[in-house]
């Protein structure tokens, strides 16, 4: 009569399966996928060369195993934490604590192809640094073991050192991935230990196809005297698009320096420029002619070059005095370009980031000692750094940003930052695992517990920080700007907030009595209303940020509305009527969910089965 809840995340693979089936039914026998006939539709054919079954793999120990975890189903649930969230009613940022892995899966419905950007600041793999140790069988209960016992290490000595870190690095980029929209773009910061192999797993979760570049970041301003071999001055960060077709690169604001290139040598009316060579090494016979200087001279084009227009074009441009044949009319023409023609284009950025236009380590540190009071953090991205891949990234107003390993949260403030300077409503959401801090730690004798607990206090700090200076910089006849979001909605990973049934077998009698007298309520006891709504609006595919209204329906409690407009009804208010359903209804909801103990007995139930059919309201139970 009615359906139960599905309470799994999303099944990404069953998805797309089923898009699969939509435009190759033929290929599916059996309810089994015929790659054979696949690569048949798609004009690949087999060939009887054995040598074409070798082929190019990135292969390690584990892989198999990686990808079954990133396509595992989560049974968990993100619950709010309204006491440690800022301005919750009004923000549109999230930071989440806990298993990226997890997290990730239960995001993969409400944020499916929604993401503009990802940065993400992964270990290292520098031996010392932490690796998430996934657990196949139970990896939210692994997530409450390991958050309660501290870090751990990969030391080279483990024997699969570089296999630990793609075993953990694989199904989290797999998932991510998912996430991006068409246009969207991710950048991952590395070094040298791991640079070689994230290159070739990117390559195989995003397609080579869609490599942009391998960024260079000059991370410190002077080399270490105490250096073995060289002293290394630079990280990496990997930058590939979910469709590089789709995506458009944001270019650089200009800069002095770069402007100083250009001069006004015969006082052209249309202002400065600067000169660039006409001759190119594709050679066309059409392009090959004499030109006669100003002073009389004839010159040809190099030899092996041609000029990079014809004849008629050239004239044109000399008629309008684009050409600068030098400042005595002898030099070998040059083609003039005008900054007035390039201002609105800005620059194309460099493979190249160096220290003095996006910050180093050095500087990062500086803003987070100076915004907390003390060196808390350990290597942490500068905010001019993230402001440059955010530009890169051609990010704009509503766009959503995400980090799943957000450390100090410098994306977030980065975020904050760029919408202050330019009025957009940037979203960010975090993802943390709550580190335990070592209690010698500068961190720990400063008060804070988690690397958590730095983050958020670092946003919530920053955001202060740039609302006043923002204030502070109001002009009077300013066109007025959007109010900053500087507040975030805390969000904590843990088990599902049903109960599920215990399907192990029992000769206990009494046992299984008891297991059957738990079920009559399905909802944990130590979990909120509030926490079983949050669960459903993630099930449900809405967004953490979404409006979630109490309702008063016939002075019931436990009636909620998802989103302003009344998308979806939670109902876990006890002794549900018809008169109650008539009531819902009202509200011209889309889809009503109740817990299965909102009925007082099945007819209750059936009555209102029955009255919200006849609304065109479809019916589900947890």
């Amino acid at each position: 009569m009615t359906d139960k809840m599905d309470g799994y995340s999303m099944d990404i693979e069953l998805d797309a399966r089923e898009k699969l089936r939509a435009i190759f039914p033929e290929c599916f026998v059996e309810g089994k996928l015929d790659l054979v006939k696949l690569e048949s539709l798609c004009g690949e054919f087999p060939t009887i060369d054995e040598n074409d079954r070798e082929r190019y793999e990135f292969r390690w120990k584990g892989k198999t195993d990686a990808l079954k975890l990133a396509q595992q189903r989560s049974l968990g649930c993100l619950r709010p934490a309204k006491s440690e969230s800022v301005e919750w009613d009004t923000t549109k940022n999230v930071y989440i604590e806990g298993d990226n892995l997890e997290v990730l899966k239960l995001l993969q419905r409400s944020y499916f192809r929604k993401v503009k950007m990802i940065y993400i600041d992964p270990p290292y793999n520098t031996g010392n640094d932490f690796v998430y140790e996934d657990d196949f069988s139970d990896n939210i209960g692994n997530y409450k073991k390991i958050t309660s016992q501290g870090t751990t290490s990969n030391p080279e000595t483990a024997g699969r050192y570089h296999t630990n870190w793609l075993n953990m690095m694989y199904p989290r980029l797999r998932l991510a991935k998912n996430l991006l929209r068409d246009d969207g773009v991710i950048f991952i910061s590395i070094d040298d230990n791991e640079v070689h192999n994230l290159r070739k797993l990117c390559d195989e979760v995003f397609g080579e196809e869609n490599f942009i570049s391998e960024l260079i970041w000059q991370r410190a301003f002077s080399p270490k005297n105490d250096a073995r071999y060289i002293s290394n001055s630079h990280d990496y960060v990997l930058m590939y698009a979910r469709s590089l077709t789709e995506f458009t690169i944001g270019r650089l604001e200009r800069t002095e320096e770069a402007n100083a290139r250009y001069s006004n040598p015969d006082n052209d009316p249309r202002g400065v420029w600067m000169s660039s060579d006409i001759s190119v090494k594709t050679y066309n016979a059409e392009y090959d002619y004499p030109i006669t200087l100003p002073s009389g001279r004839i010159v040809e084009p190099p030899s092996g070059r041609c000029w990079r227009q014809p004849k008629e074009a050239f004239l044109q441009n000399v008629a309008d005095n684009r050409i600068w044949f030098g400042p005595d009319g002898d030099g070998t023409p040059r083609i003039k370009r005008f900054l007035s023609d390039l201002k609105f284009d800005g620059m194309a950025p460099t493979s190249i980031m160096l220290h003095k236009d996006v910050g180093h380590s050095q500087e990062g540190s500086q803003e987070v000692t100076k915004l907390l009071n003390a060196g808390v953090f350990d290597g942490p991205k500068p905010v001019r750094l993230l402001r440059r891949l955010l530009t890169l990234a051609n990010t704009s107003e509503n766009d959503i940003i995400l980090d799943f390993f957000s450390g100090s949260a410098t994306t977030a403030h980065a975020v904050m930052q760029l919408n202050a300077e330019d009025g957009g409503n940037r979203r960010f959401i975090m993802v943390q695992l709550p580190e335990l801090l070592d209690e010698k730690s500068e961190a720990y004798k400063s008060g804070y517990r988690t690397i958590c607990d730095i983050g958020k206090t670092r946003i919530f700090k920053a955001g202060i920080k740039i609302k006043s200076e923002q204030d502070g910089q109001i002009k009077l006849g300013e066109e007025e700007k959007l109010p900053l979001d500087i507040g975030y909605r805390v969000f904590k990973l843990d088990t599902s907030n049903l109960k599920v049934w215990d399907n192990t077998p029992t000769s206990d009698e009494e046992e299984a009595f008891q297991r059957m007298m738990n079920m009559l309520d399905v909802l944990k006891p130590d979990r909120s209303e509030e926490d079983v709504v949050y669960e459903v609006l993630l099930k449900l595919g809405q967004e953490l940020t979404e409006d979630v209204v109490p309702l008063d329906i016939n002075g019931k409690v436990g009636v909620y509305a998802i989103h302003k407009d009344v998308l979806f009804i939670v109902c876990l208010a006890r002794g549900v009527t018809a008169e109650d359903a008539e009531k819902m209804a009202e509200y011209m909801p889309g889809r009503i969910i109740f817990a299965d103990e909102c009925f007082s007995n099945s007819v209750g139930k059936a009555n209102v089965y029955h009255t919200l059919k006849n609304h065109g309201i479809t019916i589900k139970v947890l």
